[in-house]
């Protein structure tokens, strides 16, 4: 809700407040005095086209300052907060500070929640908070993408849940679509791709690398390098431990079992002695153990010729040649091929993938159709209830004649809300060609119209607060009572500004704020060096009544003047109780 507004130096108005409340409020003031400043300073707010004409004469900036009472959780909290604004929160509500300052050298700055930002974001979190109707502003249900919103909102759960399950599968339907696209586009590549791993694959079968081999073939391959020393070193040491000639005092066994004689005759006279030749026992079956090693190991060293090492040499070779193309070692080789299966099996499973997708888009794409015509069904019904009750109310507005049509047509591809273009046109009157919304209406016809749809959707498709400018133009009588009364009807549900020179149309008013003109001589006694402001002021309930006098009669002191102004006082209590 729009809790104040504030401007200062815009126009004739040098500092005025409008202390604004829920419900209707009016601003009412003489030709000249400055009402439509401000709808102004409300656009100004909402990130409008500043002007620097606009400022007042003689001074350095304009500026204006709305004070707005929201739940914590509207949007616009969030984006202003992710803009960098401060908040104050109480209660569950938040506060927001907008501000605009255009100076009279024709730049402009924004303000949001105190800090600067630019005039961008504050049109944005404008868009979320107020709705402005005047004869120079943008509608918002001027654009498809609103009337559809609309709509859709006037329908309700009827259309909220087919269309939830409706855009469920487009979302599935498109991600599908990309999917298919991007492998059939791909196709080539892919298909090189596979026929590389597969050349790898062969290659790396065909060599058939065992873990950790290339490791092991280079220990074997320095063996039979250095055979010869291998053997005699074996050799030598074989026939120091069994050989019987190998010296005057024999070989490592007969000595070891010379010891352990000798110990083991006197071991009864000893027990340290007797562990030593129990010992000397266990040496001499290691160095049996040692010795027959030996033995084999000089065997198999004789079986190992230079056949061999060229065989090992040449499957180091190959081994070599798999690590230069694959990766740093056999190990990781086998690693990357496993991969690269996984990797090539995916590849040949493309044709297959791409022809499930194919008939998954398509069968999709029936449902979907099925789906979107039966959103339209319940659109078209919408359409129908929703014209027929806005037409009404604009028959009540002195446009008896003009009726609100809303057309679906085949919107010739499908799109995440179905497959219709919607729009609204009004027909002026029978036989007249129908128009879209903004073409063909003065500005206080098209507020009309727009207050008749706002009527119809407030329940539905709230906005927090409206601004109203010129919506009487052009009407009187009974017809300016039913728009006063139709805006208060409006007002039940959101926040309504309506600058009027209707007293039918103030009547209804919770709060009545006036704009009053002072004009000022110069020294001269001319209007030349002179200067005009103009005062803004909430009113009372007596100041209430002198002002629809004067917007009655032109004579706020006559008492018969001040008695209608009562009269339609009392009146506007009760008519928006009347359907």
């Amino acid at each position: 809700m729009l809790e104040e507004l504030r401007i200062r130096d815009l126009g004739v108005i040098t500092d005025a407040t409008l202390p604004l409340g829920p419900g209707l409020s009016v601003v009412t003031g003489e030709t000249g005095a400055g009402k439509t400043l401000v709808v102004t300073a409300v656009g100004l707010l909402l990130g409008a086209r500043s002007d620097a004409g606009a400022v007042r004469s003689g001074a350095k900036s304009a500026t204006a300052e709305a004070v707005l009472k929201l739940d914590a959780t509207h949007p616009a909290i969030a984006r202003a907060v992710d803009a960098g604004a401060d908040v104050e929160e109480f209660d569950g509500g938040a506060e927001l500070i907008l501000a605009r300052r255009l100076g009279a050298d024709g730049r402009s700055r924004a303000f949001l929640g105190g800090r600067a930002a630019p005039v961008g974001v504050l049109a944005e979190i404008g868009e979320t908070l107020v709705v402005v109707h005047g004869q120079s502003d943008q509608i918002r249900l001027k654009g498809a993408v609103a009337q559809r919103g609309a709509l859709d909102k006037f329908a309700g759960e009827a259309l909220a849940g087919p269309l939830g399950t409706y855009q469920s599968l487009y979302g599935h339907w498109k991600a599908s679509q990309t999917e298919l696209e991007t492998l059939r586009n791909a196709a080539r590549d892919r298909l090189r791709e596979a026929e590389s791993l597969e050349i790898a694959l062969a290659e790396i079968d065909e060599v058939d690398p065992q873990p950790g081999e290339d490791e092991s073939l280079k220990a074997e391959a320095v063996k039979l390098a250095n055979v010869e020393e291998l053997r005699i070193a074996a050799n030598t040491a074989h026939q120091a431990l069994i050989a019987e000639d190998y010296g005057d005092e024999g070989d490592a066994t007969t000595l070891v079992d010379a010891a352990k004689r000798t110990l083991e005759n006197v071991a009864e006279h000893d027990a340290e002695l007797g562990a030593a030749a129990a010992r000397l026992a266990e040496v001499g079956f290691l160095l049996n153990d040692i010795a027959t090693e030996l033995a084999s190991y000089q065997a198999g060293l004789d079986s190992e010729g230079p056949e061999r090492l060229a065989e090992i040499e040449d499957r180091r070779a190959a081994l070599a040649k798999l690590v230069r193309k694959y990766a740093p070692s056999i190990d990781e080789v086998l690693v990357w091929a496993e991969n690269a299966r996984v990797r090539f099996d995916e590849l040949q499973d493309d044709s297959t993938r791409i022809e499930a997708l194919d008939a998954e888009v398509i069968k999709a794409e029936a449902e979907l159709q099925k789906q979107a015509a039966a959103l339209s069904k319940i659109r078209a019904k919408a359409a129908k209830d929703l014209s027929a009750r806005v037409s009404a109310e604009l028959k009540a507005l002195a446009m008896a004649d003009a009726t609100l049509l809303i057309t679906l047509e085949p919107a010739g591809q499908l799109s995440p809300h179905g497959a219709d273009e919607i729009s609204f046109l009004l027909q002026p009157h029978s036989g007249a060609p129908a128009r879209p919304l903004g073409k063909g209406a003065s500005g206080g016809e098209l507020s009309r119209v727009m207050l008749a749809i706002e009527v119809v959707l407030a329940a539905v498709d709230p906005v927090p607060t409206f601004v109203f400018d010129e919506v009487d133009a052009g009407v009187g009588g009974r017809a300016a009572v039913e728009i006063g009364r139709r805006l208060a009807m409006l007002a039940r549900h959101v926040q309504v500004l309506v600058v009027t020179h209707l007293p039918q149309v103030a009547a209804f008013a919770d709060q009545h704020i006036t704009v009053t003109k002072t004009s000022v001589r110069g020294a001269d006694g001319g209007t030349a060096t002179g200067f005009t402001s103009s005062d803004v002021r909430l009113l009372n309930a007596a100041e209430r009544v002198r002002e629809l006098a004067r917007m009655l009669a032109g004579q706020e002191d006559s008492e018969s003047a001040q008695a209608h102004a009562q009269e339609l006082l009392d009146d506007a209590k009760l008519l928006p109780q009347r359907a």
